[in-house]
């Protein structure tokens, strides 16, 4: 089963950032944020789309 979120720490590591920065996206909308129960979580769906956004940025 493919995982659909990962928490902050984890979307941070994976686009090469840090916590701060993963918030700030998430507050942009570029990072889609769930909450299941007390823990902040990040959809891998966005942190993909994120990434393609950058890529095709960087290719323009």
């Amino acid at each position: 089963m493919e995982t659909l979120f990962v928490p902050i720490e984890e979307a941070a590591r994976a686009i090469g950032g840090s916590r701060s920065t993963v918030y700030r996206l998430i507050e942009t909308g570029d990072l889609e944020r769930v909450k299941i129960g007390r823990r902040a979580l990040v959809t891998t769906e966005s942190i993909r789309e994120y990434v393609a956004r950058l890529s095709a940025a960087a290719g323009a």
